[in-house]
């Protein structure tokens, strides 16, 4: 089997610097825990950026992390401060991430951030070539690297090249507001296959191809005169054995237990997030503080347990995003709490993984309700946790995950008393049905 040479912005390993040694933790997000979860298995190499800022005149840590990173079979990508201030929270996090979410009115069009994202995209592929072997299959990840496999393209022809794109992909009525939208495509249609988690976003896709680039499609393929390029849906997955099995090691058991102790007799409604305008935080702490004033019996009997693991730090929207939930958090145990109870128990943390089982596995539901998702591995984890098939998942109906988790209870994140008549069902749901739906 050819070597597989996976190419994302950031490496599965966190690289850090902690009292001189090199530190590696493993990376958040979605596509580091879903691809992250196999790569291994095979002969491959991962190529992205560490995480860590290294300066030229540093050889010799340079040298050292691409040795140690060498043995996790990576090899990194060195980004600049600023790089990372154009490229990654400018173009990639202030335009491309808003707008092919549906949030259009928070995306900014800067020619400064997409000239760096252009030259970026340039150094990925530089660094490519420094490790590509010539039967190598090439897999590039997301929206961070849409230029690269076009680049790919015009050094190596011959060369086996996919690309899969982790988020929604927009109706050609929001995507053709973007300036550089026809350079986008044309970087995207590098590859041999091009990869989307439903079909609605292939869908969307091949519309825009076609009334941009003028591309006809058929059955999913894009002929553009010299090559044929295939489109398809690959919903992804998640390590289901490594989620179950956790469920029942010691350590998650004794997790499990201490958060049982703590939150006693009351239901526990999970929410867990990367901190992100996406994810419905703000709304969600609305409807659990509507129903707290709408349902007093409620109160003393059920917690939210409200994670948000830090992301995007440098961008102001999202500090405002945080200080905004923190504000709603502190409002409703300051409007509700007892000496004894707590609404909301809120951690801004990046959780452990026998940690973040063990609250999936303690948590009677799970509050996934995203006001936009490509996919969202998190539905899926709870489910993967829960070995008895009891608890209850509200998803909304506007995550990719929808499309196959249909015995989760669906909702429209927008529509506050769907939300609260969800968490009202959910609570008052037989063991008997939840069981029926987690294995159906």
């Amino acid at each position: 089997m050819n070597r597989l040479l996976i190419i994302s912005n950031r490496l599965p390993i966190n690289v850090s610097r902690q009292n001189g040694d090199l530190h590696l933790q493993r990376s958040a997000g979605g596509l580091a825990t879903g691809v992250g979860s196999f790569y291994k298995s095979y002969e491959s190499l991962w190529v992205g950026w560490p995480g860590m800022n290294v300066q030229k005149k540093q050889k010799e840590e340079k040298s050292r992390v691409i040795e140690t990173l060498r043995r996790e079979q990576c090899h990194p990508v060195f980004l600049t401060p600023y790089d990372i201030k154009h490229y990654y929270d400018g173009f990639c996090n202030n335009t491309i991430w808003p707008l092919l979410h549906y949030f259009n009115h928070y995306t900014g069009y800067d020619q400064k951030t997409w000239n760096v994202y252009q030259r970026v995209n340039e150094k990925f592929c530089d660094a490519v070539m420094e490790v590509v072997r010539p039967d190598d299959v090439i897999w590039v990840h997301d929206y961070h690297l849409m230029l690269l496999p076009q680049m790919l393209r015009e050094r190596l022809p011959e060369a086996e090249i996919g690309y899969f794109h982790h988020i929604p992909f927009p109706s050609f009525e929001i995507f053709r507001h973007l300036p550089w939208r026809k350079e986008i495509l044309e970087g995207m249609l590098g590859a041999d296959l091009i990869g989307f988690h439903t079909y609605g976003y292939v869908r969307h896709f091949l519309s825009s191809v076609r009334r941009i680039l003028g591309h006809e499609h058929s059955f999913g393929e894009v002929r553009t005169g010299t090559r044929v390029i295939r489109t398809d849906l690959f919903p992804m997955g998640i390590d289901y054995r490594r989620f179950a099995d956790a469920a029942g090691s010691n350590p998650v058991q004794g997790e499990i237990a201490r958060i049982r102790q703590k939150y006693g007799r009351q239901k526990i409604i999970l929410s867990f997030d990367r901190l992100d305008y996406t994810k419905g935080i703000p709304a969600r702490l609305e409807a659990f503080d509507t129903l707290l004033e709408k349902k007093p019996e409620h109160r003393g009997k059920i917690s939210l347990v409200l994670v948000a693991v830090p992301s995007r730090i440098g961008v102001d929207r999202y500090q405002v995003l945080k200080k905004k939930i923190d504000e709603l958090v502190g409002c409703i145990n300051g409007k509700y709490g007892t000496t004894d109870w707590t609404p909301v128990s809120y951690f801004y943390n990046f959780l452990p993984f026998e940690t973040l089982v063990a609250f999936y596995s303690a948590a009677d539901i799970a509050l996934v309700t995203p006001l936009r998702d490509g996919m969202n591995l998190m539905a899926k984890e709870y489910v993967a946790t829960r070995t008895d098939g009891t608890g209850v998942l509200i998803l909304s109906e506007m995550a990719g995950a929808a499309e196959e988790l249909g015995e989760a209870i669906i909702v429209n994140p927008n529509d506050q008393d769907a939300v609260i008549e969800a968490i009202e069902a959910a609570l008052a749901m037989p063991e008997k049905e939840q069981v029926e739906r987690n294995r159906t």
